[in-house]
């Protein structure tokens, strides 16, 4: 449809949004417009929006808000561009999100993660792409795009590509450094399979790894130590960023860490910790007991 390639278009060369983000949002405005039987978006009223997300009642409250908010955003382009007089999504609450506080893992837990005994190759990469993703907080899209010339390990530094197409730079610890040292001299030209890729990390065909195979690599790695909690490579990330502040990293530096472009956004850990400290506070207090 001419509207959605347009919008497609305006997300990724104005607005520089990653391809998963792109997809997100195309993916929204097309549901949308089939359950509306819509060929014209300029047809489209307040009313109809009201209907489509009363349609959706069985979404969490989350997933109910980002398909709003996409609509939102898709008749905010097309008033930018002349299309409509009014947006019809104007004046159309979605449900209120509570605060969310992502789960953590203790430094114990991460421990037990990380804490793999490489036998061959893949385990040997597994290693490296945990110590990674908890070394420095990369989002999963981040890690799995790293391109070997991202990685500079005389200077201990790797370059991120992050949300929006903006470049940030990352310090690597030693530990991170020899554990991808070896892997860049030693395994990864075992896992090549005679295809030519500047992939970083590499599946078993020798080609770059996807999001999903390094989900399902964390999960099945939680499994084995045995830990309960529902993990993902977020959690990783939400963990690195709460141990810094824990041991007294300023919070401007954790947010050019992380590559979030609004302070709010990584306030959320000072939250988590001050929960962890009132939890603290009611077992531990003395006039309590």
């Amino acid at each position: 449809m001419k509207y959605v390639d347009e919008f497609v278009i305006d997300l990724e060369y104005v607005k520089n949004y990653s391809k998963n983000t792109i997809c997100s949002y195309q993916s929204d405005i097309v549901k949308f417009l089939e359950y509306l039987k819509c060929d014209d978006p300029r047809k489209i009223s307040d009313e109809d929006i009201r209907r489509y997300v009363r349609s959706l009642n069985e979404l969490k409250d989350k997933t109910l808000a980002r398909k709003l908010s996409s609509i939102r955003m898709f008749f905010d382009f097309m008033l930018k561009k002349g299309y409509l007089k009014a947006s019809p999504a104007d004046g159309i609450d979605g449900p209120k999100i509570g605060k969310y506080l992502p789960d953590i893992l203790s430094i114990d837990e991460v421990d037990k993660i990380l804490d793999i005994e490489p036998k061959d190759n893949y385990s040997y990469r597994n290693r490296c792409i945990l110590e990674m993703l908890y070394s420095t907080g990369l989002r999963i899209s981040e890690l799995v795009s790293l391109k070997l010339s991202n990685v500079n390990l005389e200077e201990c530094l790797v370059k991120v590509m992050g949300k929006g197409k903006k470049e940030r730079i990352v310090p690597l610890n030693d530990v991170t450094v020899e554990y991808i040292d070896r892997y860049i001299k030693e395994v990864r030209p075992n896992m090549l399979k005679g295809v030519t890729t500047d992939s970083l990390f590499l599946n078993n065909h020798g080609k770059g790894l996807t999001r999903q195979a390094v989900f399902k690599m964390i999960k099945k790695r939680a499994e084995e130590v045995g830990l309960l909690k529902n993990i993902s490579p977020h959690t990783l990330r939400h963990s690195f960023a709460t141990h810094l502040l824990e041991n007294g990293a300023d919070i401007r530096f954790i947010q050019e860490l992380l590559g979030h472009s609004d302070i709010g956004t990584t306030e959320i850990y000072t939250h988590i910790i001050n929960g962890t400290l009132k939890r603290d506070y009611d077992e531990y207090n003395p006039r309590d007991n």
